[in-house]
């Protein structure tokens, strides 16, 4: 597999895993997260991409997974506040939003977490309380769940991990 930016040509595809994950994580008990909003809209995902932080996972030269990564120093504002614990390092760090992939190829999560972690040895994510299977993956790719971390788009608590 290999990662690289996604561009426009990439978009249709894009909005094709997110659905699929959408569809994923309500028949896994999380509902909630992304199927409300129909989440991620559209135009975010296009700023993404003209941002430049928008990546796309290629396997034999289809597309098969899809994230958000930056890294920087305080660049996720929702991660300024943080309930019922605190964050391991206080440096410059990554984040991973938006990861999903479209079911044909195992292993699509691990692959871009480790990826996303080999840019900047820090990362910092964090998933819906009902998110069980992301929340296995964190822990099993060494994430210490740090506290609780609220978003804009909706009232729902989300855990917030940490590799450092």
């Amino acid at each position: 597999m290999i990662i690289r930016h996604a561009t426009e040509k990439d978009f249709e595809r894009m909005m094709e895993i997110y659905a699929y994950a959408r569809q994923f994580m309500a028949d896994h008990g999380n509902p909630n997260q992304w199927g409300p909003t129909n989440w991620p809209p559209e135009n975010l995902i296009h700023e993404d991409i003209r941002r430049e932080k928008s990546f796309v996972c290629e396997e034999d030269g289809r597309v098969v997974g899809v994230f958000f990564f930056d890294h920087g120093e305080n660049i996720e504002l929702t991660y300024a506040n943080i309930e019922d614990g605190e964050w391991i390092g206080d440096d410059d760090y990554g984040v991973v939003h938006r990861i999903a992939g479209d079911g044909s190829v195992k292993g699509i999560g691990t692959f871009c977490l480790n990826w996303a972690y080999e840019q900047c040895g820090h990362l910092r994510i964090d998933t819906h309380g009902d998110n069980v299977v992301m929340q296995n993956l964190l822990v099993k790719l060494g994430f210490t769940r740090c506290g609780i971390i609220y978003v804009v788009e909706d009232n729902y608590p989300r855990f917030a991990y940490e590799k450092n």
